[in-house]
């Protein structure tokens, strides 16, 4: 089994990297593999709201220029995907914003590519915001029908310059918890597959509210 991880910070050895290698190495004690993408210091483009992953329905975002579509790729062969930001004015970095929108889009349009995967979030912050942000992430694992692994406390790390998130012992401490969660879920995903019937995937219905 593998996990991809996205770093969605633009210090790729920063404290979001302390909170994804926790997790990782306590996934590793547990046999699961991760894979670390480095998304934060990249140049994405947002969302353009233009449908075409809707009307193509090929798995493939149509803006040019970037990694998006070989990043979806990889988590739809992954058994579980981590998702990694700092905390940027209580939010997620813009950087991963706009991945995780055009990624999810497409993997939500596309046959529901991340369906019944296990999913994970964490967020490094130097003081406060990192619950909205945490927040924020596990919005594209809910919305992608994903199950979510949880830890023993929200999980939000903290730390400013680099490396100092490895002195939040609580910090630390969730991080592991979280990485056996996660691998203890994924095994048991990977258990039933066979033996219990997943739930038949619904056609999503879409309404408003203004008539």
């Amino acid at each position: 089994m593998k996990v991809v991880a996205f770093n969605g910070s633009p210090n790729k050895q920063g404290n979001t990297f302390c909170a994804i290698k926790i997790v990782a190495d306590a996934l590793a004690g547990e046999g699961i593999e991760t894979e670390i993408v480095q998304v934060g210091h990249k140049n994405i483009t947002g969302c353009t709201a233009c449908a075409q992953c809707i009307k193509n329905r090929n798995e493939q975002c149509v803006l040019p220029g970037d990694e998006v579509n070989e990043w979806l790729q990889k988590m739809k062969r992954a058994d579980g995907i981590l998702l990694g930001s700092p905390v940027h004015y209580a939010a997620i970095a813009g950087t991963m914003k706009s991945f995780l929108d055009r990624a999810f889009y497409v993997a939500g349009f596309n046959n529901s590519l991340l369906r019944h995967k296990v999913g994970a979030s964490v967020v490094a912050v130097r003081r406060s915001g990192g619950l909205p942000a945490f927040d924020q992430l596990n919005n594209y694992l809910c919305y992608s029908e994903m199950l979510i692994a949880t830890s023993n406390y929200w999980n939000v790390i903290h730390g400013m310059l680099p490396g100092e998130a490895s002195a939040d012992e609580e910090g630390v401490q969730i991080m592991r918890i979280l990485g056996k969660n996660m691998a203890w879920l994924m095994k048991l995903v990977a258990h039933g597959k066979g033996t219990v019937v997943p739930p038949e995937r619904e056609k999503k219905r879409l309404m408003n509210f203004i008539r």
